[in-house]
């Protein structure tokens, strides 16, 4: 089994988890603009806390996206270090199937009740600006029904999926605006967002089967294209 490091950065909340044979063993997140700052800094508290030293790290994992451009380099960057330094691969989990991880984990703790979790779906979703978010559906086994699309969110989204008879669980950053505008009944909000603990389970999975990607040439999955605006504010 192994020690991961796992780093979620993708949307406003910077989050740095240590795992230990796919469980989290310390956590630190917080939301804000600090992911610089920040990534590194709770990757130090992490160890000191833990005891644990970083040599012993057998890979660092990061969430591909979708997500923020910034927020996604900047874990990405910092993962990438960390692994030309200490000679370890990379492993990219993706982060909407990890907010799915995070649901599923939730209910078996008891957390919220579904009436057939067995027929229910998860809808993890990322704020993607407007009415636009990047979303994927699963099942409670995690099997893929919808891949990673980004979604222009109208009453129309996810038709077919959506039923008055089975539970259709919306969560994330995204989550909260398509209330209203997508069908009321099965679909339901439940409070889970973006966090490396969603990684631990996934990346110890990857990292065992050895599946890791190229550290020089790997890139996070942005699905639309960075744009630089012009600001508005006169410097002079």
């Amino acid at each position: 089994m192994s020690l991961i490091l796992c780093i979620e950065t993708g949307t406003d909340v910077c989050s740095v988890a240590l795992s230990k044979d796919g469980r989290p063993v310390s956590l630190r997140e917080e939301a804000g603009r600090e992911h610089a700052r920040n990534v590194a800094v709770f990757t130090e508290e992490l160890f000191r806390e833990t005891g644990l030293d970083m040599r012993d790290l057998d890979a660092v994992a990061v969430g591909r996206g979708p997500g923020s451009y910034t927020g996604l380099r900047i874990g990405t960057s910092f993962a990438k270090g960390l692994c030309y330094a200490l000679g370890i691969p990379l492993v990219a989990v993706d982060s909407l199937e990890a907010m799915a991880v995070i649901a599923c984990e939730n209910h078996e703790a008891g957390l919220f009740r579904a009436e057939s979790w067995e027929t229910a779906l998860l809808c993890p979703m990322i704020d993607a600006r407007r009415m636009e978010v990047y979303a994927a559906v699963y099942d409670t086994t995690l099997r893929t029904v919808a891949p990673v699309a980004a979604e222009m969110v109208t009453a129309d989204s996810f038709a077919g999926l959506i039923r008055p008879d089975r539970e259709f669980f919306v969560f994330g950053n995204g989550a909260a605006k398509t209330l209203g505008v997508l069908p009321a009944d099965g679909v339901r909000l439940l409070e889970v967002q973006p966090s490396a603990r969603g990684l631990c389970r996934l990346a110890e999975e990857q990292f065992a089967a050895g599946e890791t990607v190229d550290t020089a040439y790997f890139e996070p999955s942005y699905l639309k294209d960075f744009v630089v605006t012009k600001s508005k504010k006169k410097l002079f």
